[in-house]
């Protein structure tokens, strides 16, 4: 069993935000895989996905982005996966808009997040998938720039960012986090 985490803010107030760009790639992998509609476990929602040989569950919680951790801390726990069965996908602010970045381990680097699932975890050695949102222009303040929806001319750009994405996940789940950073960073 594979986990695979999207991280983003539940409600309609923020779909399609750059902080939810986690959520757009569960969202494209689902549709990829051709999977049945969410249900609520784990304080999140989940769908039960083939990748490859492996099976998944696809989570994407719902405790609102600073507080993730709690809900994949409560899968991982039920169904008592290490660690390495874990790939946590979030937004980067830090990448430029649609590049990808896998990483086996590392800091939050200020995705809190990704921060709340270390803490919850107690450990960063966990394989996560950063899509690029850009960097914030000036005179924003970086909470409402994340919180902000795409221009009409990123999003194309990041709609192809979230269909390779998801190519990506899969290929995680086939084969693992190393032959990912060769081919898709």
């Amino acid at each position: 069993m594979k986990l695979v985490v999207g991280l983003g803010n539940p409600g309609r107030r923020y779909q399609q935000t750059r902080h939810n760009v986690g959520y757009a790639v569960l969202a494209e992998l689902a549709r990829k895989c051709g999977v049945a509609a969410p249900k609520a476990r784990f304080q999140g929602e989940v769908v039960e996905a083939e990748l490859g040989a492996h099976k998944a569950l696809l989570l994407s919680p719902t405790t609102f982005m600073n507080l993730s951790g709690t809900s994949v801390r409560e899968a991982m726990s039920f169904y008592k996966l290490p660690t390495q069965d874990l790939l946590v996908i979030c937004d980067d602010l830090n990448l430029p808009t649609g590049k990808l970045r896998f990483r086996t381990k590392g800091s939050s680097g200020g995705q809190k997040g990704l921060e709340d699932i270390i803490g919850k975890l107690g450990t960063e050695e966990f394989a996560r998938l950063r899509v690029g949102i850009g960097a914030v222009p000036d005179n924003w303040d970086w909470a409402d720039y994340v919180l902000s929806k795409f221009t009409s001319e990123e999003v194309p750009v990041i709609e192809r960012a979230a269909g390779l994405a998801a190519d990506a996940v899969v290929a995680w789940a086939r084969e693992d986090a190393d032959y990912c950073m060769n081919h898709y960073n």
